[in-house]
């Protein structure tokens, strides 16, 4: 079966973006951008919903020479909606109109690609609340945007205990964390080990 991993970069505070920084905080550095790359050339399928859709999809549009944009454009993506249509302009974009977690849960199911989250803040908090979720990997920019930050990445989330099974510091200052999270059914103190 394969595994489901959601991927976040973020700020110190938990934000996705903020308004006015650039792309990664403006703070991608080589050693970064070549796990990128390599990350990137792992067979997967991507899951996102409309909105990141929209956004990534306009960015292959407009940099169809990016090798980040080619290598994504190739690989299948899976695209929850209610607001889309088919056929999806994107090459190798399947969308699914409904709820996202029966249809992850039948990926996962009988699927042999892992999975991979992309962006998509609410697709990623309903199947970890759904216990689809195997791994949990975020890089840490070393920013806080508390006055421009937008698309907090946590909030409503539920309460998630998290096993560090990885880490990494790429070009002295970013830090990459993956976790096996657990979704607690209960006030932390009922878990405790």
């Amino acid at each position: 079966m394969p595994d489901l991993m959601i991927d976040f970069i973020i700020s110190l505070d938990g934000y996705a973006a903020a308004e006015g920084w650039p792309g990664f905080w403006g703070m991608e550095g080589p050693e970064y951008l070549a796990w990128l790359d390599e990350d990137a050339e792992k067979q997967h399928t991507t899951l996102m919903g409309a909105t990141t859709y929209r956004l990534m999809s306009g960015f292959a549009r407009d940099m169809p020479d990016d090798s980040g944009m080619a290598g994504l454009t190739a690989m299948p993506k899976v695209v929850f909606s209610s607001t889309l249509a088919s056929p999806l302009s994107w090459d190798n974009a399947e969308l699914v109109q409904g709820d996202p977690v029966p249809a992850v849960r039948d990926m996962k199911r009988d699927g042999t690609r892992p999975l991979r989250t992309l962006g998509s803040l609410t697709l990623c908090r309903s199947l970890l609340e759904a216990g689809l979720v195997d791994r949990f990997r975020v890089v840490v920019f070393p920013v806080i945007t508390g006055a421009t930050g937008r698309d907090r990445i946590f909030d409503q989330y539920p309460d998630v205990s998290l096993d560090l099974v990885d880490s990494r510091v790429f070009d002295g200052r970013l830090q990459l964390l993956e976790y096996a999270p657990t979704v607690l059914d209960g006030p932390p103190s009922a878990h405790a080990r």
